[in-house]
């Protein structure tokens, strides 16, 4: 890659996140020279794909021209997946859905035919966009599983790798676009640091609250992936002695008491046992997500018997994080992913869990904070991960 092309995509990338910037702000924030940047300007300008956006407040002296991204120059193809579904959506630069988000039921174990369906339904949302290739920057896909980011293998479902490569190199050749894949939570993390409540906290822990319960972490800045790759398996702390069995293969880990999996099966356990709820007399209906969903829905309209089994799955959730805490002394745990949508639910009994399991003198100086971003985090995570890899994009 030419120098001005790299120089062009960090400028790119920094109001990506920031959305308005002047040259000298983003002078400081690449390292490079004020000409430099301001050559840089000027010729993504004359390109089209920034644009003017006023001037910078006074500090004294003459004020500076900002700019932000040309919101309809570039688009990114954002797709979340989890073990049952996936969601797609053509976004652009300020991560807007185009033709809305495309969900899709595809199961992920012991299904050869995912990288084929995943491939078609990307095609068919491209062409439904109508958005050229040529604007496309890339592909950026969160998904469940152990997963080595620089070979593009994901090794909890071998199946999506064939013949014709791993899942990245198939799903390039098929759209004839870049493509990057990482877990679902590292995504998440990357949505909360750059555009929800990690925003501006070095060091923070994003649990992502799903089918189990995932960890992406931000350690000075950057995501935090270890040695290979695995970092973040928060549902495999082995804390109960519950002889539970869990999807790893080991018992008592925290997923095995705390995840939505567990949240729909102690429900169902309970309404067979007599519990009164709002959802006795058509629960479960069959389908996970649509369940999962009417049980946050009766907790946050008060139902005594919802809000006792989340108080129960945060209070675990309360216990990990203790660990986290002690381990890495955050700025800040959010907890996010789909089930955030229970807001302040959580709150509380994941701080009586902290009381109880965390020295104070470290619990004082970290946030435990719920996000906002809810069911959106893992697109707009992927969506960042595109980002994140276009710098040394060929």
């Amino acid at each position: 890659m030419k120098k001005d092309e790299h120089y062009k995509r960090l400028v790119l990338r920094e109001l990506y996140y920031s959305k308005v910037l002047s040259a000298p702000e983003l002078s400081e924030r690449i390292g490079k020279s004020l000409p430099l940047v301001i050559r840089t300007l000027s010729n993504l300008t004359d390109e089209d794909i920034l644009q003017d956006s006023g001037y910078a407040p006074s500090s004294g002296g003459r004020r500076a021209a900002t700019y932000t991204v040309n919101k309809d120059a570039l688009f990114i193809l954002s797709v979340s997946m989890d073990q049952l579904v996936t969601r797609i959506s053509m976004m652009n630069m300020d991560n807007r859905h185009m033709v809305g988000i495309k969900q899709i039921e595809l199961p992920l174990k012991d299904n050869p035919g995912v990288p084929a369906e995943l491939a078609r339904q990307l095609n068919e949302v491209i062409t439904q966009s109508g958005i050229s290739k040529k604007q496309i920057i890339g592909i950026g896909i969160g998904m469940p599983g152990f997963i080595d980011v620089r070979k593009g293998i994901n090794h909890s479902f071998p199946l999506l790798q064939s013949d014709n490569g791993t899942i990245v190199e198939y799903l390039s050749a098929a759209t004839g676009l870049p493509v990057c894949i990482d877990n679902d939570s590292s995504v998440v993390a990357l949505a909360e640091y750059h555009f929800g409540a990690a925003r501006g906290h070095r060091n923070a822990m994003v649990v992502n609250v799903g089918w189990g319960v995932g960890l992406g972490m931000m350690l000075e800045g950057q995501l935090f992936r270890g040695d290979n790759g695995f970092a973040g398996e928060f549902s495999h702390i082995p804390l109960f002695n519950n002889n539970k069995l869990c999807s790893c293969g080991k018992s008592g880990c925290l997923e095995t008491e705390a995840s939505l999996l567990v949240l729909l099966e102690k429900t169902v356990e309970g309404l067979r046992a007599g519990r009164l709820s709002v959802l006795n007399g058509n629960f479960p209906s069959g389908h996970s997500e649509t369940d999962v969903e009417r049980i946050l829905e009766a907790a946050g309209k008060g139902d005594k018997f919802c809000v006792e089994l989340l108080a129960a799955i945060g209070y675990n959730i309360g216990r990990g994080i203790a660990i986290l805490i002690h381990i890495l002394n955050p700025r800040s745990v959010v907890l996010s992913g789909r089930g955030s949508l229970a807001g302040k639910l959580w709150t509380a009994p994941v701080q009586q869990a902290l009381n109880e399991h965390c020295i104070p003198r470290l619990m004082n100086y970290t946030t435990i904070e719920v996000s906002q971003l809810g069911y959106e985090a893992e697109l707009l995570g992927a969506a960042a991960l595109v980002m994140e890899n276009y710098i040394n994009q060929k």
